[in-house]
């Protein structure tokens, strides 16, 4: 019998598009000998959809005639499987549309890769691929990152972070802080967001201040390090659990512009006439990019260490992308960001060592499983109920 998998997909996040491509990349490679595909798509209003026009990625060109033609779902558990039921629900006929075994979420951004998701399927009790709440919240949230990898001796980069709305308060004073404990340029981030979203570098006080205004947009914490000049960005993905995770073959992107931007890594295709590039098909597999990167044996080696390391410290669990940056001028290695529902699920990194996309997914639904297994041995209540046993003592006939 073959495992169901429900693919979700989709959100509420500025990165809502890019989860559907690297949907529509997985499900074109999921083994349909050993699993059925179950799409289940989240629009931008946060409600749940489900229909075999998903596994098409043209459909997505008008949205909203997409999401006329679909079914509306909530997932429910029944205390034997994982159901996907019509909502509202009909007073007469089937409303079990249909289950799921395993959950396959590829969502990007905020309200899904930030651990809401797994928080969600974690209720459910479910296996799901991919992080749990706490290392997909920590991987997420780039200052909580930076907090971690400080303290346990990562190398990444000098940096201030504060809230916004303290910012606009005392203005002078965050300014002044940049100032004296940074240097320009800097480079200034949203504090939870990953696709280059909200993120500017300034070389001068005016610019700074018009990038923690641009940031301020899309996050309610900044985060401002120092910039390299002299850089060279190189990723590596990592794949497993806490107690065997491997590293893949490492890149080394080529952007257009200083920061790589949310355009070259998804955009970077002429448009055609119906709007879509023909590279955002692919999203970050179609991304320029030097594959393997143009380091030494030594510096990959040392990549990869670091990034199966990160990897660890965090609690990460499926596959994820570790972003480094490269001082050229020192030869100094920083860790920049995790990725830990990474673009395409970072599978030209995999194929770079052997591994088919196909072979990925499959190694990925095995962790889950192995998850699930190992979580079942642990205990999260008691036979006793304290309520029945003495209610006086506790105040309850008080």
């Amino acid at each position: 019998m073959k495992i169901k998998l429900g693919v979700i997909f989709g959100g509420r996040s500025v990165e809502h598009e890019i989860s559907i491509i690297t949907a529509n990349q997985a499900m074109s490679n999921i083994n349909q000998d050993k699993y059925e595909i179950v799409p289940i798509y989240i629009s931008k209003k946060g409600l749940m959809y489900t229909g075999n026009e998903l596994l098409d990625l043209k459909s997505f060109r008008d949205m909203n005639k997409l999401v006329n033609g679909l079914t509306q779902i909530s997932l429910i558990n029944d205390g034997n499987t994982i159901n996907l039921v019509r909502f509202p629900v009909k007073k007469f006929g089937e409303n079990i549309i249909n289950t799921i075994d395993i959950a396959f979420p590829t969502m990007h951004g905020t309200n899904g890769e930030d651990g809401s998701i797994a928080g969600f399927l974690e209720t459910l009790n479910i296996p799901y691929i991919g992080c749990d709440i706490l290392s997909a919240s920590i991987g997420m949230d780039k200052i909580m990152m930076r907090r971690v990898l400080k303290e346990v001796g990562i190398p990444s980069l000098d940096y201030i972070a504060f809230y916004s709305c303290d910012y606009i308060k005392d203005e002078d004073t965050y300014i002044k802080q940049v100032e004296e404990k940074l240097r320009y340029p800097v480079i200034v981030k949203a504090g939870n967001l990953g696709s280059s979203v909200g993120i500017k570098k300034a070389k001068d006080r005016s610019s700074l201040v018009e990038a923690i205004e641009y940031s301020m947009q899309f996050s309610d914490r900044i985060m401002i390090e120092n910039a390299i000049v002299n850089l060279k960005e190189v990723n590596c993905s990592v794949l497993g659990d806490i107690s065997n995770a491997k590293p893949s073959e490492c890149e080394e992107p080529v952007g257009s512009d200083e920061i790589l931007s949310y355009t070259d890594k998804y955009m970077a295709g002429s448009k055609t006439k119906t709007g879509t590039s023909g590279s955002a098909k692919q999203g970050m597999a179609s991304l320029k990019r030097k594959l393997p990167a143009e380091i030494d044996d030594e510096m990959k080696s040392k990549i990869q260490e670091l990034a199966v390391k990160t990897f660890k410290v965090l609690g990460c669990n499926g596959v994820s992308r570790i972003d480094f940056l490269v001082d050229k001028d020192t030869n100094e290695v920083y860790v920049n960001e995790i990725n830990t529902i990474p673009g395409a699920l970072s599978y030209y990194l995999w194929e770079a060592t052997g591994k088919s996309f196909s072979d990925e997914i499959d190694e990925l639904v095995q962790i889950a499983l192995k998850r699930k297994r190992e979580r079942e041995n642990l205990v999260f209540s008691y036979d006793q109920n304290i309520l029945a046993l003495n209610g006086n003592k506790i105040g309850i006939n008080k």
